[in-house]
């Protein structure tokens, strides 16, 4: 018999109430560690869509990051309570209407970030993709969540851990760019077909290999730089670098105009090649500028953080 007040054995409502909750608190999880790999970025995309709060988008990018995993634990280990709930919805309903607004922005012809949506600069979406994408796997999980929500003594034990996993998650997007990630972080890493690190869709979509197309063929470094970025520590080796002769010549991306790349060729007389670089398509491969990587018939087989090893080697 089943005892009275308890729910029947199998897959009733406290049941789909969880799976929900699970669910939803998974993919905050996932969305946040995405965003902690690459702080920058993330602080970067808040500062764009003006949600800085007049706190400065690098703190309100560690606040964003410390909320979602608080929630995010808190909902897969089961604490359905309304002051959980709640603040999920909120937080939802902020990642909709973000991803809404690129969403008809685009629609409307104008200029917006074609990677977007909650799971930071890891995974490569158009505004439609990541308006439909993130509605269906964020609403049905957060609807389900609110069913049969359970009531009993305060959790304190994982409300404890939610709030360390929070800190944690701080301290690790702090030391984030710093630690050797760079491959896990981007979408530039050895095995990595250079045709398909693109951005945009059908035929507005634009890869490195039209920015390059030497780079299908043969041994290559790339340098991605940032023009206004110490060039004093980079020029002059790079310079060494291709008089040297061995092998191509260093090939160096940029995400700068072609003013500022006229102006630089002027003032620092660069040997090598520059190459203007959409911006959408160079900032998913990098975390920190200079980052290298040497290609090989159009396929990555080595990155490299700052200069090129052999370059890197030889400075004092």
């Amino acid at each position: 018999m089943t005892a009275v007040g308890s729910e029947p054995r199998g897959f009733g409502p406290r049941s789909l109430g969880a799976l929900g909750g699970f669910v939803l608190g998974a993919v905050l999880l996932v969305a946040a560690w995405a965003k902690a790999l690459d702080i920058a970025a993330f602080s970067q995309q808040i500062a764009n869509e003006g949600l800085t709060l007049g706190l400065g988008a690098g703190l309100v990018a560690f606040m964003a990051l410390a909320l979602e995993v608080g929630l995010g634990v808190l909902l897969l280990s089961g604490v359905r309570r309304p002051w959980v709930l709640w603040p999920s919805t909120a937080l939802v309903a902020l990642f909709l209407f973000l991803t809404g607004r690129s969403y008809w922005r685009f629609a409307q012809g104008e200029e917006v970030a074609l990677d977007c949506g909650c799971f930071g600069n890891l995974v490569s979406r158009t505004p439609a993709e990541a308006f439909w994408q993130d509605l269906l796997l964020l609403v049905p999980a957060l609807l389900l969540a609110f069913i049969a929500v359970p009531r009993g003594a305060f959790p304190r034990w994982r409300t404890v851990s939610a709030g360390i996993a929070a800190l944690a998650v701080v301290v690790f997007a702090y030391l984030a760019p710093d630690l050797p990630l760079d491959d896990l972080a981007t979408r530039l890493k050895p095995d990595v077909q250079l045709s398909e690190l693109c951005v945009g869709e059908d035929d507005a979509a634009v890869c490195l290999t039209d920015v390059a197309p030497e780079l299908t063929e043969g041994e290559h470094w790339v340098v991605l730089v940032d023009l206004a970025e110490s060039p004093e520590t980079w020029v002059d080796p790079l310079n060494e670098l291709t008089l040297a002769g061995h092998g191509a010549p260093p090939l160096v991306l940029t995400a700068a105009s072609p003013e500022a790349l006229g102006e630089f060729r002027w003032t620092w007389g660069p040997t090598f090649e520059l190459r203007e670089t959409p911006e959408p398509l160079l900032r998913p491969l990098y975390r920190t500028l200079p980052r290298s990587f040497l290609s090989r018939d159009g396929v990555v087989v080595l990155t490299s953080p700052g200069l090129p090893p052999a370059v890197a080697e030889s400075q004092p």
